[in-house]
């Protein structure tokens, strides 16, 4: 209780209000699949803050396993530094320990993650283990020509993950974060070659978990080469 101390009358009752307005939401697990570019992390936070869930970026959980040097930090540390991939389980475990946090509590927001038909069944086998299932899995259909524009176009404030284009999605300000007024980067890997690269991998090893989600009845396809609101549109018909 202490630690409530350090925060503002207002804050505290604003947080209440919130955990009330989300306790009418259900609860759901979410899985975003698209190409980089497709337009996730602009939705994610969007779906996130509609449906109260936490989101989760795999990506985003090794660097802070890493960088606190938890046990599984370590192990994740050691096997980056030689050049391999960490195991689809280390991931996993990740995620469940994640799973353990109280803003985890009504569902989660996976985006990232699984990107292989293994990594989904072992994903499966993990929720099932905590009572819990994939409610839904949101399919980005992209035109890989068009997503060159995009992903040039692209600026992200590192510390949150919230992602902007200099064209379809500009900040209020130039170059700075609408919310913390913080410098934006461009990522280095946000180019064609990069690109191209990172779709022949997508097309040959994560397209394949469509048909795997399908057969669950889980699976929903965006057109997400519309515009933000209309992507945000239908998603919203089929999971809030």
């Amino acid at each position: 209780m202490d630690s409530l101390r350090n925060y503002k009358l207002e804050d505290i009752f604003e947080e209440i209000a919130r955990r009330s307005t989300c306790s009418t939401k259900p609860k759901k697990d979410i899985i975003l699949v698209g190409p980089p570019g497709s337009g996730k992390g602009t939705q994610a936070p969007r779906i996130k803050d509609e449906l109260c869930l936490c989101h989760l970026a795999t990506g985003d959980l090794l660097r802070n396993a890493v960088a606190k040097g938890t046990e599984i930090g370590k192990e994740a540390k050691g096997i980056m530094a030689r050049g391999e991939l960490v195991p689809d389980q280390m991931v996993v475990d990740l995620i469940d320990d994640a799973l353990k946090m109280p803003e985890c509590e009504r569902g989660v927001l996976l985006d990232g993650f699984p990107r292989t038909i293994p990594q989904a069944e072992a994903l499966d086998e993990m929720f099932e283990r905590k009572g819990k299932k994939v409610d839904h899995v949101v399919e980005f259909k992209t035109d890989d020509d068009i997503l060159v524009e995009r992903i040039s176009g692209r600026r992200v404030h590192k510390a949150s993950g919230r992602s902007y284009h200099v064209k379809f999605n500009p900040p209020k300000t130039e170059g700075v974060d609408d919310a913390t007024g913080e410098p934006l980067i461009q990522r280095p890997d946000d180019n064609e070659d990069v690109l191209r690269n990172r779709l022949d991998s997508y097309h040959s090893q994560t397209t394949p978990i469509l048909d795997y989600y399908k057969k669950h009845n889980v699976l929903t396809t965006i057109n997400a080469m519309q515009g933000i609101d209309e992507v945000y549109a239908d998603i919203g018909k089929d999971i809030f």
